[in-house]
């Protein structure tokens, strides 16, 4: 976990708002770089990946509803032209749901013309996927599988974006079995690629969950930021610190107010060890702290600020400060 010294010393000159009494219009990143997370099960899976992409009939590529427009792999993104593609939103519960005319329209214009929004842990959306790959794959020469009757669905994506979660959501829908693939809130879950595994009986229908991948060199330091936030990178490569800064920020820009209520703010402020300390207050996050004096070493209680941010991010991911799209 990083040092709160640095980038909290500016906030807190700052006072709660600015002098104009309005909020940051830009971020400031300072001199830091996008962070590189490539472990080496990345780089395995990506080679499995490109060497299945032979025996697969379609591609669902899912990723985060908070952030549809950045942070998708662009290493993945060269192979979709070689199969038909589908592209999952998913997380669409915790996005905000007025953006999603604008967010179409915005990946017709990249050429993305088969989206579909999903909530997989209330199955929302999930029943249109299997009609719309079938009709994607029928639609599309399948060159040496034309004598196959099942399907094969390769389901790509980067890390935590819920593919595993989509695939066991499918499994409860068409087949009314339960849990496939392991699925977990941290980035890294699937490590390997996996056998086939069947989500539906008509059409036969087999997918394949794979790892997921990132690409080596993230484009800027703003599109890690957006990753981190949706649990894509693992925080303490970034910094629970200026994640929660970040949020704030963006939270401001979107005029998203609820944390006041949450924590028991008097106003909205831009300030982030300002806001820290009253989520510390609130959720009483403290830590022991030894202080030596004249008469030796006294033990106090100060606020954990560190530990604040922490709850200040998982409330973010859990949809409690309010639907917030990231792009």
């Amino acid at each position: 976990m990083r040092s709160w010294v640095g980038p909290l010393r500016a906030a807190a000159a700052s006072g709660p708002c600015s002098e104009s009494g309005g909020f940051r219009t830009r971020f400031d990143f300072g001199s830091r770089d996008a962070a590189s997370w490539f472990p080496g099960h990345m780089a395995k899976g990506l080679r499995q990946m490109r060497a299945s992409l032979r025996r697969a009939d379609c591609l669902v590529e899912v990723h985060d509803a908070h952030i549809p427009l950045s942070g998708r792999n662009p290493v993945l993104q060269e192979v979709l032209g070689i199969r038909p593609h589908l592209l999952v939103l998913n997380k669409m519960d915790l996005a905000d749901p007025r953006q999603q005319s604008r967010v179409l329209e915005q990946l017709r214009q990249q050429g993305c013309s088969h989206v579909v929004f999903t909530d997989c842990q209330q199955d929302g959306n999930v029943k249109k996927i299997v009609p719309l790959v079938a009709k994607l794959v029928s639609s599309s020469p399948r060159y040496h599988r034309a004598e196959s009757i099942e399907y094969s669905i390769m389901v790509i994506g980067v890390p935590n974006v819920g593919k595993s979660s989509l695939i066991n959501s499918l499994r409860r829908l068409h087949l009314k079995k339960g849990r496939a693939t392991a699925v977990g809130g941290e980035p890294g879950v699937t490590k390997a690629v996996l056998t086939q595994i069947q989500v539906c009986e008509t059409p036969l229908m087999y997918l394949v969950d794979t790892p997921g991948v990132l690409p080596p060199k993230l484009a800027d330091v703003e599109t890690e930021m957006k990753l981190a936030l949706c649990g894509a990178i693992r925080d303490h490569l970034v910094g629970e610190d200026i994640m929660a800064d970040y949020l704030l920020y963006v939270l401001n820009q979107q005029q998203q107010f609820g944390y006041m209520e949450r924590y028991g703010l008097p106003e909205a402020s831009d300030n982030i060890r300002h806001v820290l300390k009253y989520v510390a207050v609130t959720l009483g996050k403290t830590q022991k702290v030894k202080v030596l004096t004249g008469t030796g070493n006294v033990n106090m209680m100060m606020l954990n600020y560190s530990a604040a941010a922490y709850e200040f991010l998982r409330a973010f991911r859990a949809g409690r400060l309010g639907r917030l799209t990231l792009d």
